[in-house]
């Protein structure tokens, strides 16, 4: 399986700054040590005109220059500097790339990415570009695919990606999340599930394969971006819900198993993660990258 990585692109972050930022890198030296199933290559660049698929230009010219104001660089948790705008690029570029090897190999993964909650004139919640409305919108405009299905199983709302594509009936927004959580004005996907606090394994894998089923039951897709967050998780400070490691898996095996059956690729992204233990994130995301490579058909001898 492909895997790409832009964790070496690394911004800047104030002292005790509770967004993880070494979980990338842990996740990638943790999958290049264990898994020899696995090819690595660079997250690549996003151009402006290809960040202009989801995004108002104002808005890529503001974040390229170093124009927000601080009140906007509030709303997305980082500070500018060259290299947030530089590693936001390349974190859509492996998105993109991985949706291009997909349909190739079946399965790929970006080691980051899942960026949620960026608006197509804002960014949010330590998300400035939206790395999966952007991948689904080339993928069409590169007429590799016509219908895109985005499957967001991070405990928090995929707000800005349900905004950016509310009237795109050629992709499909599903969201599984926290109620009580994060965003707290929610927007309205395609298909939205709210999950009360506490929900462990069994609760959430029922809901989880009635909410695929309905799915497929409206739509049918030619390609899926799987956001694939840790946060579900029973040791994550951000998460509200009480999934095990054992659970993730069955979660991940549940959607990759339905793309398998229908023949449809898969493009996986890592989203959030914020485990009081960031072990145990790390663990959540390297275990969905051996899963995963389990549903690939490329093998790194393949690899240019």
């Amino acid at each position: 399986m492909q895997a790409f990585y832009s964790d070496h692109f690394v911004l800047p972050l104030p002292e005790g700054h509770r967004f993880p930022m070494q979980k990338y890198r842990m996740v990638r030296e943790a999958v290049l040590a264990t898994m020899p199933q696995v090819s690595f290559d660079e997250a690549p660049f996003t151009s402006d005109g290809v960040l202009a698929l989801a995004h108002h230009p104002s808005y890529i010219d503001r974040v390229s220059r170093g124009a927000l104001s601080p009140a906007e660089q509030k709303a997305i948790g980082f500070p500018w500097s060259p290299q947030m705008v530089e590693r936001s690029r390349r974190s859509a570029g492996a998105t993109i790339a991985a949706c291009r090897a997909a349909l190739e190999w079946d399965v790929a993964a970006n080691l980051a990415g899942g960026t949620h909650h960026a608006y197509a004139d804002r960014g949010e919640g330590f998300c400035v570009f939206n790395d999966a409305a952007i991948a689904a919108r080339l993928m069409q405009a590169e007429r590799r695919v016509r219908h895109v299905a985005i499957v967001d199983l991070d405990v928090h709302q995929g707000n800005g990606t349900a905004s950016i594509l509310a009237q795109d009936e050629s992709v499909f927004t599903l969201s599984l999340h926290a109620a009580n959580n994060y965003p707290f004005r929610k927007e309205c996907s395609d298909l939205d599930v709210a999950l009360p606090d506490g929900l462990g394994d069994a609760g959430y894998l029922d809901v989880l394969s009635t909410a695929l089923a309905g799915m497929f039951a409206r739509f049918r897709p030619d390609l899926i971006i799987y956001l694939a967050g840790a946060d579900p998780h029973e040791g994550d400070r951000l998460g509200k819900l009480k999934l095990t490691l054992g659970g993730l898996a069955a979660r991940d095996r549940i959607v990759l198993e339905e793309a398998r059956q229908r023949g449809i690729p898969m493009a996986l992204a890592m989203a959030g993660g914020y485990g009081r233990n960031i072990q145990d994130t790390v663990d959540v995301h390297v275990q969905t990258i051996s899963i995963a490579s389990e549903y690939s058909s490329h093998h790194p001898a393949a690899s240019s």
